[in-house]
């Protein structure tokens, strides 16, 4: 499942996902979901007000964004074989929400933790990519996130950093893949 970014809309992480799927022989099925606000400016998307913050409007997204995870399940693709992909404001969301959820893992891309956020003690593996001249949201918020996700917690969190700014590098794509593969095989 994919979990678009600020201003972005549910299309925009698809190719990201098929490359991801690319590597998998069997059928792996992506779901990439659309934000519920409309951007300011009109174009895209938002979770929710991000410039200026609107953090009162964070715990009703996260309620309505659980919800939605919870009715994509099924039988034959439970939660647990499932990953949750989500960029910046996306990333955040995914975070919060997928640490609740049994998820087979979570990858977060240029995120950061929404104020008051505690990693839960029990919660799906989690990797964290960011850049580290990223100019939208600071290489410092994962660098926070990791300390927090590895807090007394035996669960896999690790962080990979890039030279580079507010994206997510093709060159991750087989990484990224490994990973994915070693959830599902452990899971």
């Amino acid at each position: 499942m994919l979990l678009h970014g600020w201003g972005a809309d549910a299309d925009d992480l698809m190719p990201l996902g098929s490359a991801l799927r690319s590597e998998f022989g069997k059928k792996i099925d992506l779901v990439a979901l659309r934000a519920p606000d409309l951007h300011p400016q009109g174009v895209g998307r938002e979770w929710y007000g991000l410039f200026p913050p609107i953090w009162s409007s964070v715990p009703p997204a996260i309620a309505s964004l659980r919800v939605r995870l919870k009715a994509l399940e099924t039988p034959l693709i439970p939660l647990s074989k499932t990953v949750l992909l989500g960029f910046s404001q996306g990333g955040a969301m995914a975070l919060e929400v997928g640490c609740e959820l049994p998820f087979a893992g979570l990858i977060c891309c240029s995120s950061y933790g929404h104020p008051g956020w505690k990693a839960p003690k029990e919660r799906p593996p989690v990797l964290l990519i960011h850049g580290r001249e990223d100019n939208v949201v600071p290489y410092e918020a994962s660098k926070q996130l990791i300390i927090q996700l590895k807090q007394d917690c035996e669960t896999e969190a690790d962080l990979w950093g890039f030279s580079g700014s507010h994206c997510i590098p093709g060159e991750f794509i087989p990484k990224m893949q490994m990973v994915i593969n070693k959830w599902f095989l452990s899971g």
